[in-house]
């Protein structure tokens, strides 16, 4: 031992006997300690790291105290916006660093598909962060007017927010394609309640079914960006709540514990429940299928997955469902807005407080028409308003401030009436 020590000192300390607790020896291990650089897998491929895209919408000070009635101390501090700016930033909450890499009411055009002319587009904005998550596995999926007519852009309007799990693979699938199946099974230009009903649950099945057939394809597995190979793909899935704005009606699919409330008067009115395993319903049907529900940090599904329904998760069918539940709500004149939102919203914010905080942020702006004209080739960036993507955001960083464990996603939708 004297030996190998004598090679890592100097001539002068080779016959002092080697003290491996005294506080030179362990300074003298640190200098030779060697650190292995892992480089990701982007950098292995050459590919520089994609920059994000983030508008930067200008907060009101109407916006600003929204939250003040809700929020501590502590929290207003964190709910703040340095120059009416949203920034890709790092910033530090309860000593914990968090990625604020915020996407706010805007994205890549390659994740949406907007059509190529339209009269106008409903007012709308959202936000989604990572949160104190390591990944961020949730996706937001906006298409105005995304249904076609005889060539004619229809009045219909898509908004889906979808929360992965396991991966965020199934949720990008989601994004991509479930607007698409759910336009595939609109056969009439006015669907009674019987067909919506019919037309969301088969699109949800049929994304359930492709989410299935790509996990267990060895191209869908090597495209999964978490890199796993099936089977461990089967334990993958996603939430989905979408709504689907006309001028009269506005209905909803939910799947899975995110979550779509109306703001109508300045009360929340809920249009989705959410489908937790100890739901008596839920329950009731789990052990009718032959499984269980056990709590393990709250009640999960063979104690394993903390929802009842998601679309994916092969591996826990036919305990975990794919089918969604319909929703259609009459519009009225008392309207306000939509608020759309993955769980790591819902968890730490009440119905009540984000329903008060987009309200205030909406007529913070004056009473202004929930449409406006746009011309050909329109994209989100100018689609997307400010005061929506203001609300959206101030409801993210809330959540945030109240210490939000999972990732953040929030679409808000203006449905005031001109008047």
């Amino acid at each position: 031992m004297a030996k190998i020590c004598s090679g890592l000192v100097s001539e002068n300390e080779a016959s002092t006997p080697c003290d491996r607790g005294s506080r030179a020896a362990r300074r003298r291990r640190m200098e030779i300690r060697r650190f292995k650089f892992v480089p990701s897998p982007e950098m292995e491929e050459g590919q520089k790291r994609q920059k994000l895209n983030v508008c930067r919408p200008s907060f009101s000070r109407v916006c600003g105290n929204a939250v003040e009635n809700s929020a501590s101390d502590e929290e207003k501090q964190l709910v703040v916006v340095e120059s009416g700016r949203a920034e890709a930033k790092e910033i530090s909450i309860s000593n914990q660093a968090l990625n604020l890499s915020f996407a706010t009411g805007c994205s890549s055009p390659s994740d949406r598909v907007v059509p190529e002319v339209c009269d106008e587009y409903p007012k709308f904005g959202f936000a989604s962060v990572c949160g104190r998550r390591r990944d961020m596995e949730d996706a937001v999926a906006i298409y105005p007017s995304f249904c076609l007519r005889d060539r004619e852009i229809t009045e219909m309007h898509y908004f889906g927010v979808y929360d992965g799990h396991g991966c965020s693979h199934v949720a990008t699938n989601c994004r991509e394609r479930l607007h698409e199946l759910v336009r595939e099974g609109l056969e009439s230009e006015d669907p009674s309640p019987t067909e919506w009903k019919s037309v969301m649950e088969r699109g949800f099945r049929r994304m359930d079914k492709e989410v299935i057939a790509c996990n267990e394809s060895i191209f869908g597995a090597t495209k999964c960006r978490c890199e796993l190979q099936s089977p461990e793909c089967d334990a993958v899935g996603s939430t989905a709540v979408v709504a689907i704005v006309t001028p009269d009606k506005i209905i909803v699919a939910n799947c899975g514990d995110s979550r779509a409330v109306l703001c109508r008067n300045g009360k929340p009115v809920p249009l989705s429940s959410d489908h937790k395993p100890d739901r008596p319903d839920e329950l009731r049907r789990i052990e009718a299928a032959g499984g269980r529900v056990i709590y393990w940090n709250g009640p999960r599904v063979l104690g394993v997955l903390a929802m009842s329904r998601a679309i994916g998760d092969n591996y826990l069918k036919p305990y975990v469902s794919c089918e969604p539940e319909v929703t259609i709500t009459d519009r009225t004149a008392e309207d306000e807005c939509l608020i759309l939102a993955s769980d790591g919203l819902w968890d730490v914010v009440s119905t009540d407080t984000a329903c008060g905080v987009a309200s205030k942020c909406l007529r913070g702006k004056g009473q202004v028409p929930p449409c406006s004209p746009r011309g050909p080739a329109v994209g989100l960036l100018e689609t997307s308003d400010e005061t929506c993507s203001d609300a959206s955001m101030l409801l993210t960083k809330l959540a945030l401030a109240r210490h939000s464990t999972d990732n953040v996603s929030v679409v808000v939708v203006d449905l005031r009436r001109d008047t």
